[in-house]
């Protein structure tokens, strides 16, 4: 397994989907798979090889608690994140060339632009190459995309399209927009669809930490990188909008913005930083530790998701799993997530979705039983998922393995 990503995320304290997707991978291998288990990183100088299973167990050990939001072993990190990566230079030269029924396993976008480390370390190890695609957003929106993005991810997906026998996806919705790029291609057959798991079970923890106003006034949470595929400026300016009709701040309720700040997002920041309607009735928390996310989560009156496009929506899932009600935008991905259990509106309709925030407040939080959400827990646990993406990276290995030893 590569854990490329969570050595280069070191230096951030607050994961994104993509790091804690990549941990969980590392974690549920560790503790269930460690008598096949290899891990590897990229270097920069374009090599791929070998780190120490010891030494990312410990790294892992530190990062944990770090994302749990444990400031004091911060600082390790990145000192435990550049031992490991320049060990992979040593190693390079050293680790053996595994032949046989081995799988390499890439669960992030992390140096898919590189095909020709990736293609020389799959040649020397006959592995068989298992990546995750997360979502073509950038492809399919480049709009919301960072200037160069949308090529950047024409070149991943070509990796993908030529390198590897099968692929793990978090949605039917991703299935479909990779498949173009699939069409006759090795693991077009083997596209197989394994939603994420969850952290939310340190719910409750954290409490005494909060730095959350304790007046009283009912909030709502929209949980995601201010950018503009996520559409805050829709529910800015019906904040602003909600505090012109009313005439005092202290009757609106407050709209609490969770996430660190992005790129292409003037508009937003400038309401956020100047708009003095929004002052004290639209907080930003850019730091927030996982169990302060839960904490937060649950003690809202909902969950605000206008996201244009997403590849899955850990918000959207978190949020069920808590029993927190959601109004979230009517996109396919979002379906397979939520099923019945959410409000979906058009991102583009502002009445609606002033409409829905207003039922949002006034709706009980009682309707959500415990077994309903047991049967959530259980659909998005994290091992129950890391054990069905190891399960379908085992069955493409088998089909390929059998191919080749019929002489296919």
């Amino acid at each position: 397994m590569d854990i490329s990503r969570l050595l280069s995320r070191a230096r951030n304290p607050i994961p994104t989907g993509i790091d804690r997707v990549e941990y969980e991978y590392a974690r549920y291998l560790l503790a269930h798979e460690g008598h096949r288990l290899t891990f590897v990183a990229f270097h920069p100088a374009g090599l791929i090889a070998q780190v120490g299973t010891s030494a990312v167990r410990d790294f892992l050990d530190v990062m944990g608690p770090v994302w749990d939001g444990d400031t004091g072993l911060r600082a390790r990190l990145p000192h435990m994140a550049q031992r490991l990566v320049q060990t992979v230079l040593l190693s390079c030269w050293t680790m053996p060339a595994y032949r046989g029924d081995s799988i390499y396993l890439l669960v992030s976008h992390h140096h898919l632009t590189r095909p020709r480390a990736i293609a020389q370390f799959l040649s020397r190890h006959g592995s068989l190459f298992m990546p995750m695609v997360h979502d073509l957003i950038p492809i399919e929106f480049p709009e919301y995309a960072r200037p160069g993005e949308p090529e950047r991810h024409e070149r991943r997906m070509a990796t993908v399209a030529r390198l590897a026998a099968g692929v793990i996806v978090p949605a039917r919705a991703v299935a479909q927009s990779l498949a173009p790029y699939m069409q006759g291609r090795p693991a077009q057959k083997h596209v197989h669809v394994v939603p994420h798991g969850l952290h939310v079970r340190l719910s409750g923890q954290g409490a005494g930490t909060m730095r959350f106003p304790a007046d009283g006034r009912p909030y709502l949470v929209c949980l995601g990188t201010i950018e503009p595929r996520k559409n805050h400026l829709l529910l800015l300016n019906l904040w602003r909008q909600m505090v012109k009709e009313t005439g005092s701040r202290s009757n609106t309720p407050r709209l609490i913005l969770v996430g660190r700040r992005g790129w292409e997002n003037e508009n937003v920041l400038d309401m956020l930083e100047r708009c003095p309607a929004l002052r004290d009735n639209v907080l930003e928390y850019n730091d927030l530790s996982d169990p302060e996310v839960v904490t937060l989560l649950q003690g809202s009156a909902g969950l605000l998701f206008p996201s244009f496009a997403e590849g899955f929506g850990l918000p959207l899932a978190e949020a069920l799993v808590l029993g927190v009600p959601v109004a979230c935008s009517d996109i396919p991905v979002f379906h397979e997530v939520a099923g019945e259990n959410a409000i979906y509106l058009d991102p583009t309709d502002g009445p609606a979705w002033r409409a829905a925030i207003e039922r949002l407040l006034k709706q009980e939080r009682g309707g959500d039983t415990s077994a309903k959400r047991g049967l959530h827990l259980n659909l998005f646990n994290w091992p129950r998922q890391v054990a069905l993406g190891v399960q379908a990276a085992d069955q493409t290995a088998a089909f390929f393995h059998s191919r080749s030893s019929h002489g296919l």
